[in-house]
């Protein structure tokens, strides 16, 4: 078990009583991430609400069955997330800001089969943009 994954496990989903998530390694442009992987609707509906903090340079990937019109919104999550929208291809189509508790919609401009959420600001930060990419993805 590398460092990185204990230290995520023993501080994260676990201590809220959620379930552990498979986590996977991802290249964000030119930066590499830590993402829980939430491919069941179970886990895709609970993401991340109720966490506190995320570690550095990690994150939650949604993985869709289907390419679609995926919306998002933020209700019982405490943290300002930023989410990337990514097509079949891996590649950002929208990325947006997304404010603590609030219930808007955040929605891709069109059908996407993966979401990447991450502190918010992280993609500015790393210099992520849309038209960028992200790999490799794990199939639906």
């Amino acid at each position: 078990m590398s460092p990185v994954f204990f230290l995520l496990a023993a501080t994260a989903p676990a201590a809220w009583g959620q379930a552990l998530l498979p986590i996977a390694g991802l290249t964000v442009g030119a930066r590499e991430v830590q993402a829980e992987v939430a491919r069941t609707p179970e886990a895709r509906s609970q993401g991340l609400m109720h966490r506190r903090s995320l570690a550095a340079d990690h994150g939650m990937l949604f993985v869709f069955d289907e390419d679609d019109q995926h919306c998002f919104w933020m209700k019982n999550t405490p943290l300002p997330l930023s989410i990337a929208f990514i097509d079949a291809k891996g590649r950002i189509t929208s990325i947006q800001d997304m404010q603590p508790y609030a219930l808007d919609t955040h929605c891709p401009p069109g059908p996407v089969r993966y979401a990447l959420e991450m502190s918010e600001g992280w993609f500015k930060r790393a210099g992520v943009s849309v038209r960028d990419t992200v790999s490799p993805l794990p199939p639906p």
